[in-house]
């Protein structure tokens, strides 16, 4: 819901960090995979209760997420497989959060859970939309250039990335706030959903 306005604030900055990274001829992937890597090392320190070492993880993935696409985008990189690697590692160490929650404290496991559960509605609801406008021919500028048809809703990115510092800075509310993103996770799934009937009826 919030991603046109954060791309209008945040793109000129990582446009312009990304052309140094464009000089020192450091690929896109390389820039996907070494986030990768870091948001993943959130997944242990969330286990063991680190959570501002969790947050500086997830912040450094964040930021090599929109710095892989600046860098494509400027160095003509942008490829199938890059767009394939993002969308991969996005959802993945998305998840790890709350599974990281969920080994660190027990007790929270049902909310940790029930947030998962909601990120497979959003994420399989997203990638399938995008799996058949492709097939159709369909683009989309609704979000600047993507490498696949983006289809907003109320849980996008940057709420996303709103929740992952929640959860860090107040790990004692994390239960009432997976349990909020999830259901508004599922008030977007829903959106998806009805979106796809109609537009691939």
């Amino acid at each position: 819901m919030l991603d046109a306005v954060a791309r209008r604030l945040i793109d000129p900055p990582l446009t312009r960090a990304a052309r140094l990274l464009v000089r020192a001829r450091i690929s896109p992937d390389s820039i996907t995979l070494s986030g990768f890597a870091i948001g993943l090392a959130a997944l242990p320190l969330l286990a063991t209760e680190h959570y501002l070492a969790a947050l500086l993880a997830l912040a450094l993935n964040r930021l090599a997420d929109g710095l892989d696409g600046a860098v494509a985008r400027l160095a003509r990189q942008a490829s199938d497989r890059g767009g394939f690697l993002d969308i991969v590692c996005d959802f993945l160490v998305y998840s790890a959060v709350p599974f990281g929650f969920a080994l660190g404290r027990p007790e929270e496991a049902l909310a940790a859970a029930f947030l998962i559960f909601s990120f497979v509605g959003t994420g399989s609801s997203f990638l399938a939309y995008a799996i058949v406008a492709a097939k159709r021919g369909m683009t989309t500028s609704l979000r600047g250039e993507k490498s696949l048809y983006y289809l907003g809703g109320l849980t996008e990115g940057t709420e996303t990335v709103a929740l992952l510092i929640s959860v860090c800075l107040f790990p004692d509310w994390f239960s009432w706030l997976a349990v909020g993103f999830g259901i508004a996770c599922w008030i977007t799934t829903a959106s998806r959903i009805v979106a796809g009937w109609r537009a691939f009826g």
